[in-house]
């Protein structure tokens, strides 16, 4: 796995874990960031090579700061 590979699904695993803590589905969790599940699900994957702006939609979803859910990616 090359290193872009392995900094999406990183970040992916932290997504999810986080989003499982909230106890959210992923269809709720997709609905209240205001994005599409099918696209949430990609990046939960590390499928999807996703904008800062998502990634702030994310991070504030989830009640946290970029550099907080960035931890450990």
């Amino acid at each position: 796995m090359d290193n872009d590979a392995d900094v999406l699904a990183r970040f992916g695993l932290r997504v999810r874990q986080l989003r499982k803590e909230l106890d959210y589905s992923q269809e709720a969790f997709a609905a209240r960031c205001g994005l599409d599940r099918t696209y949430l699900g990609g990046i939960e994957r590390g499928e999807r090579n996703l904008s800062l702006r998502n990634i702030e939609v994310i991070a504030q979803a989830l009640g946290v700061s970029v550099s907080e859910l960035m931890k450990g990616v």
